[in-house]
């Protein structure tokens, strides 16, 4: 069955932070919304890419060697091993694409904010 996802609706639907929300599924990612604010923790994945598509707000990748900036309706792809921190300024609304294992703390699962089970957005 076919469903379409209104952006702004969605993200209206949850205001928890850092929290990634399963929008829904293609193939093996899974397109995830998520409200940030402030600083994340510096990380990287082993083994996945990611995709932060800025919906509203502003957002700042911060990486080892530099920063890339993002405006609303901007996109970048973090490649896997990359460490890089995202930084919402002051907030930001964020797709995710990215597969269904990618833990949101990577490489530090013991971090305050690491979700391990996402809700999915119809059961928020």
């Amino acid at each position: 069955m076919l469903q379409k996802v209104v952006l702004s609706e969605a993200f209206g639907r949850f205001s928890d932070t850092w929290s990634p929300k399963i929008a829904g599924d293609i193939n093996d990612l899974q397109v995830k919304l998520a409200k940030f604010e402030g600083e994340f923790v510096w990380h990287h994945h082993d083994d996945e890419d990611e995709l932060f598509l800025l919906v509203s707000g502003a957002l700042r990748i911060e990486l080892e060697d530099g920063a890339v900036e993002l405006s609303p309706g901007e996109f970048v792809i973090i490649p896997r091993g990359t460490e890089h921190r995202p930084v919402a300024l002051p907030t930001a609304e964020v797709v995710l694409l990215e597969p269904a294992a990618t833990l949101n703390t990577g490489s530090r699962p013991d971090d305050e904010r690491t979700v391990s089970e996402l809700q999915r957005l119809d059961a928020v």
